[in-house]
């Protein structure tokens, strides 16, 4: 008869088991000091240009269906997921040690001692042996310590999706810079080639001036020297158009070939004050941000899976099947076997070397710890440095564009005062040659304007949605 103090060992062992807890530390988001405000941004709002959607940013419907086609096609879109698919099969495999692991064994041979290869003499006869079971093992996670792997696994698992975001956020970036890159190649193109055509026209001036008598040979010598000057430049920027095509074409994943791309001039502008919204919200939205803390969350997993290898590992193990000497007697009941035993299996004496994983384990953390919290302050640090880059280059586009209207003036009356014959031919050529440049460089300002937005927009985390963007479901 039981008494009532007395209770079933197998319950207790069970709630034993059951109010166990993981070795090790729980993560915790460490503390980091961030600024109220982006510096140089010009304008307070809660709202950022990142949680805007790509196609929402460029409203160019070439550059929209250029995007479309790199993001179904780009061949680093589809390693990256690949990488995300290995890295959640990884899960699975971390997680599987929480189930018994079932297998079967099969044998028929014929030797000396041959019963479970035991040394151990038996009548100094040779025998047969015909086995056949099915065995089970099932370690008790009592210390946590596969919780703790497969903690670190899913970690993984999610830094690796950060890390597809990341490049596709990278690959909307490239392929927006590229093709503002490209229009402005184009402008150039068109400036150069205007510059070709006046100093021809210049050079057909002063030659007819010579022919008259009226001007000398240096004239005619250094208009043809500007014109080949600028020539000259033609070649060189349609090599930069090809090359910027074929670095377009590879973002799309497909051969070489021709952009389709509007004009620079035609290009729908920005707004001149784009929200960068709060420094605080910018630890939830940026890739490699997000990326870093996950793998500090698993560095810090592999601190309590390091700590539970100190702890003996509590398993279950089981057998059944038949074993006989002879084939003819293998059916019969005679021949049946099974085993099942409770196993404790623990370190004594290793020469240091738990303990060297524990405390590397622990180094590991810190130093994903100090990544993160780097990997802030660079996204913090590019994010201003574009932000001014964007307010200097649309006040150097101001004074361009005067200067700009200033020089196509002053060409157009130095060729009137030369050929009223009250200036020298070296007034003409130096309005010309002071107009290009500025032309260019009118250009190059307006497309870096349109490229720091580009650039401002993958800073802030922005660009990786997608319209067939499905949400996420890590493993659990």
């Amino acid at each position: 008869m039981k008494t009532k103090g007395h209770r079933n060992p197998f319950l207790v062992f069970i709630l034993v088991f059951l109010a166990g807890c993981a070795m090790g530390p729980n993560y915790k988001r460490p503390a980091v000091k961030t600024p109220s405000d982006y510096r140089f941004a010009t304008v307070q709002a809660t709202n950022s240009l990142g949680d805007l959607p790509w196609w929402e940013v460029f409203k160019d419907p070439d550059l929209r269906e250029l995007i479309r086609e790199a993001l179904t096609n780009n061949y680093d879109i589809k390693q990256a997921a690949a990488r995300v698919e290995e890295a959640r099969q990884f899960v699975t495999v971390a997680r599987s040690a929480f189930f018994p692991q079932v297998g079967y064994n099969g044998e028929i041979g014929r030797g000396k001692n041959p019963l479970v290869s035991t040394p151990l003499p038996q009548q100094e006869s040779t025998e047969n042996l015909v086995l056949a079971t099915v065995n089970a093992v099932w370690e008790i996670d009592f210390w946590g310590r596969i919780r703790r792997l497969t903690e670190a696994a899913r970690a993984q698992y999610l830094a690796t999706d950060e890390a597809r975001r990341g490049v596709t956020i990278t690959l909307v970036s490239d392929v927006a810079t590229a093709y503002f890159t490209l229009m402005q190649l184009d402008a150039e193109l068109e400036i150069e080639r205007s510059a070709t055509n006046a100093y021809a026209g210049s050079y057909r001036i002063f030659d007819e001036r010579r022919i008259n008598g009226v001007a000398s040979r240096l004239e005619t010598d250094r208009a043809a020297a500007a014109l080949a000057n600028a020539a000259a430049v033609i070649p060189q920027i349609e090599f930069q158009i090809a090359t910027t095509e074929n670095q377009i074409s590879i973002l799309l994943g497909r051969n070489p070939g021709i952009i389709p791309r509007g004009s620079l001039k035609d290009q729908p502008p920005f707004s001149p004050g784009i929200p960068a919204g709060l420094p605080s919200d910018l630890l939830q939205r940026r890739p490699d941000i997000l990326e870093a803390e996950q793998t500090m969350i698993a560095a810090n997993a592999g601190i309590g899976a390091s700590l539970a290898d100190f702890f003996p590992r509590i398993g279950l193990t089981a057998f059944y099947g038949k074993i006989s000497p002879e084939l003819s007697a293998f059916s019969s009941g005679s021949s049946t076997a099974w085993n099942a035993a409770a196993t404790v299996t623990g370190p004594l004496f290793q020469g240091g070397q738990l303990r060297a994983e524990y405390r590397a384990a622990k180094a590991r953390f810190d130093e994903t710890r100090a990544a993160y919290e780097q990997t802030i302050l660079a996204a913090f640090q590019e994010i201003s440095n574009v932000l001014i880059s964007r307010q200097k280059l649309a006040e150097t586009r101001v004074y361009n564009a005067q200067a700009v209207d200033a020089l196509l003036a002053s060409v157009k009356l130095a060729i009137e005062r030369y050929l009223n014959g009250k200036s020298s031919y070296f007034e003409v050529l130096q309005a010309q040659e002071e107009l290009y440049p500025t032309q260019f460089a009118l250009v190059q300002t307006q497309a870096g304007e349109l490229i720091a937005v580009v650039q401002l927009y993958r800073a802030l985390g922005g660009g990786w949605q997608t319209p067939e963007t499905p949400a996420t479901n890590a493993p659990k």
